[in-house]
């Protein structure tokens, strides 16, 4: 309670004083067009490198569109607007979702394929240990700005699909202040708060937010509480903001149940505990200096701290040795068809002295307990020279600047033995359990990572109506591991990459705005990936860290063709935007099943192919808004190959599967269609607002089904209903429901070996698909007020 009290405080000590604001210069530019602007007594923050580049054809929500449902709410509204984009429920918490884009990635979760950049006020915030994105870190009611941008070099590591630029708002930018009081269904509650003004060139800004729910499925409460404050000095020739953002989070996500088990009981979860609490800290600096009328240097520098604590509770394959009933031993494939715990060749259960683990008095089932921890200290700084200038018939914008990140980890985790509750709850034995042959042991690792980047961009206008967007970047990428244990570990890891790029953007009229490009991006293995890929040492996937042989970095190839417009057509005003990209990876990372249920390691797999076609139309006429959006998108393996998947039910008899050319990659929808409407209209004397959304998406692949074996995952479609009034013009009553029609549907789905657990809801189950339940049917009511 003492960290939720710090940063609130800090949050309000700014934001409590709305009515000393004063009016903005003028209404706030989006983030492209901010950067673009000379220097003036405007706002001018650092939020990507490039200065606005390539953000012509970026999808883009602003203020408004992340509060349309009343409070501010992130992932909602980019699922909301953005037929691309979707969530898998892969974790079982709403604030720890993976976001699909594209066919590529950005998740909280380590050993997720991270292919999307993001940054954060012109900071990267990919954490480094394992490159994932933490959204529960950010506080939304602090967000001025999200944009999805097109794969292009400039951004660096990750962008292998795209990046996602957020800007955070000052106190110049959105004065005046902004609260929301809400609660709902299975506990929700969420207040958020955000304030800020400026006296001449000064500024300043906070924000506050905190939810809690306690979860609509067994043992899942979760909560979440985060600050941000923005300090800021805006001259004529120079300026100065400082940023802080807080969090302290504690969520649980209890993961996947067996099918059999969801239908017996929707709420039912396979095991747990399954929680993971978070401390994160930043602080960031973000100078300004006008070197010449159409020169500026700029830059952002950060520093940040996060320790990430789990503990999962899994179903473990742990029984008694063929060989000597008083001895446990650990299953792998093969094994469990014999009776009493499985042939000879499984392998005897040891503890930390290397002693034998006898079976123990009144335990029928056991699992095990996942202890993580990861500390990690991360800085960097990006810094670019901008320069706006007139050449030929068009304005030439050229950025040169370099960006370097650092950061060290701490790791330590261990696996305990559990004693499996009736209820599938794991309760500790005190037993740590230390395989001689790797299986499972405790790990001690320390991570330095060493990234750097030198990049250029310009737009070239090659006649009033052509521009030339050119782009190059070379990064340069170090990691040091450290086995603080033994010595399995220890790696020093280099890798290096030069990516260029080209976009040819033609104003065929007002209306019409035709582009073609071409990029190359890439990553790097993360920490995690390097330390887990070894096929005789798999990890556990919430602790992998085992063996340390070598990955080769993952190299993207983007192409794409478009077209924009905006078009007056009578009262109506019209908006679309076209897409047909494909993207081609080169040694794509992959971690595969191990033999061992719960174990892993990555490897690389040759080609994958990830292409579509993208429409966006929106349309607005008086109080009406409406908006559509469709994504195609074919992800495919290119290279045969053979993976282990031992729960698949389709595996041979080793628990392999054959990946063949043409394969779709799992877990990514093949068709993604939104359509939304809002209407509103004076009524008595108040506005009162109707809208909706529908979201649907098709089928995916399972993951452990990469041979395309067995049925997919069924599509779904969600009806999103909401509703306000408002009273005066400083408070709005909200309402909001989702999936209003309360359908069963899953966004993830994998497979687990059901039959080795005792399930009371679904007696004799032994179905091993299972699925990521998506919520059921859920209602928000609350207050907002503005001045």
């Amino acid at each position: 309670m003492r960290r939720h009290a710090i940063i609130a405080g800090a949050a309000c000590a700014l934001a409590a004083f709305p009515a000393c604001a004063q009016t903005s210069d003028a209404s706030a530019p989006t983030a492209p067009e901010s950067l673009a602007q000379n220097a003036s007594r405007t706002t001018i923050i650092v939020i990507a490198p490039g200065g606005g580049f390539d953000f012509d054809d970026a999808l883009a929500l602003d203020r408004e569109g992340l509060t349309r449902t009343g409070a501010p709410d992130l992932l909602a509204a980019l699922t909301r607007t953005t037929a691309g984009i979707s969530l898998q429920d892969a974790q079982g918490n709403p604030w720890q979702p993976n976001l699909v884009y594209r066919g590529f990635v950005a998740s909280p979760l380590q050993g997720q394929a991270q292919g999307i950049a993001v940054y954060l006020d012109g900071a990267r915030f990919n954490q480094p240990f394992g490159d994932t994105v933490g959204f529960d870190l950010i506080p939304d009611a602090a967000i001025r700005s999200v944009a999805l941008v097109d794969p292009s070099p400039a951004f660096g590591l990750n962008a292998l699909g795209g990046t996602m630029v957020i800007e955070t708002a000052t106190g110049r930018s959105d004065p005046g202040m902004d609260a929301s009081l809400a609660a709902g269904s299975y506990g929700e509650r969420t207040v958020a708060i955000s304030g800020g003004g400026q006296w001449g060139d000064l500024s300043y800004f906070g924000a506050f937010q905190s939810r809690r729910e306690s979860g609509w499925r067994d043992h899942s409460p979760s909560e979440l509480v985060n600050g941000y404050v923005d300090l800021g000095y805006d001259g004529p020739h120079a300026g100065l903001h400082v940023k802080l953002i807080g969090a302290d989070t504690d969520l649980t996500g209890n993961g996947v149940s067996p099918v059999e088990l969801l239908a017996a009981r929707r709420r039912s979860v396979l095991s747990w505990p399954d929680n993971s609490r978070s401390q994160y800290g930043r602080i960031s600096l973000h100078p300004w200096a006008a070197l010449g009328a159409r020169t500026r240097i700029e830059a952002t520098l950060y520093r940040q701290r996060l320790q990430v604590e789990t503990l999962n509770g899994d179903v473990a394959d742990i029984a008694a040795c063929a060989d000597d009933a008083h001895l446990l031993c650990l299953e792998s494939v093969g094994d469990d068809d014999q009776e009493d715990g499985g042939d000879e060749s499984a392998e005897r259960l040891t503890d930390a002295q290397g002693q034998a683990i006898p079976t123990l008095a009144g335990e029928d089932g056991y699992g095990v307990l996942n202890h993580g921890r990861v500390h990690t200290r991360s800085s960097g700084v990006l810094a670019q020279v901008l320069d706006t200038r007139p050449l030929g018939e068009g304005t030439n914008r050229l950025a040169i600047g370099f960006s370097y990140d650092s950061s060290r980890s701490h790791f330590d985790s261990s696996t305990e033995l559990g004693a499996l509750t009736p209820d599938r709850s794991v309760e500790r034995l005190g037993v740590s359990i230390v395989q001689e042959d790797g299986a499972i042991v405790p790990v001690g690792l320390t991570a330095q990572t060493r990234y750097w980047g030198l990049f250029a961009t310009e737009v070239f206008p090659l006649t009033a109506w052509l521009n030339a967007e050119i782009g190059v970047r070379y990064n340069h990428a170090r990691i040091r591991m450290t086995d603080r244990i033994g010595t399995a570990l220890n790696g020093d890891h280099r890798f290096e990459r030069l990516n260029p790029g080209l976009e040819l953007d033609w104003r065929v009229s007002r209306a019409l705005t035709l582009r073609v490009g071409y990029a190359q991006t890439n990553r790097v293995p993360t920490p995690a990936e390097l330390s887990c890929a070894d096929a005789d040492a798999p990890c556990s996937l919430t602790n992998f860290f085992v063996a340390d042989p070598p990955l080769r970095q993952v190299v993207a190839r983007n192409w794409e063709l478009g077209g924009s417009g905006r078009i007056a057509a009578g009262p109506w005003t019209l908006q679309w935007l076209a897409s047909a990209w494909r993207t081609t990876n080169t040694d794509d990372i992959q971690y595969v099943a191990s033999e061992i249920r719960g174990r892993a390691y990555f490897r690389n797999i040759g080609q994958t192919r990830r292409q579509g076609v993208e429409l966006t139309l929106r349309a607005s006429h008086g109080g009406l808004d409406l908006s559509a959006g469709y994504a195609f998108t074919d992800a495919t393996y290119r290279h045969a190959l053979t993976l282990s998947s031992p729960a698949n039910p389709a595996a041979d008899d080793e628990g392999v599967i054959a990946v063949e050319p043409g394969d779709r990659l799992p877990g990514i929808p093949r068709h993604s269609l939104t359509l939304s409407a809002d209407y509103s209209w004076p009524l008595a004397g108040r506005t009162l607002s109707l809208g909706g959304d529908l979201i649907a998406r098709s089928g995916q692949r399972l993951v452990g089904d990469e041979a395309n074996l067995t049925a997919p995952l069924p599509g779904y479609a969600l009806v999103n209903l909401r509703a306000s009034v408002e009273f005066t013009p400083h408070f709005t009553l909200f309402a909001t429901v989702r999936n209003a029609f309360d359908a069963k549907y899953a966004t993830f789905g994998t497979f687990s070996e059901v039959d080795e657990v005792a399930l009371a809801e679904a007696p004799g189950a032994d179905n091993p698909r299972a699925y990521g339940p998506g919520s059921p049917r859920r209602w928000t009511l609350g207050l907002r007020t503005r001045f």
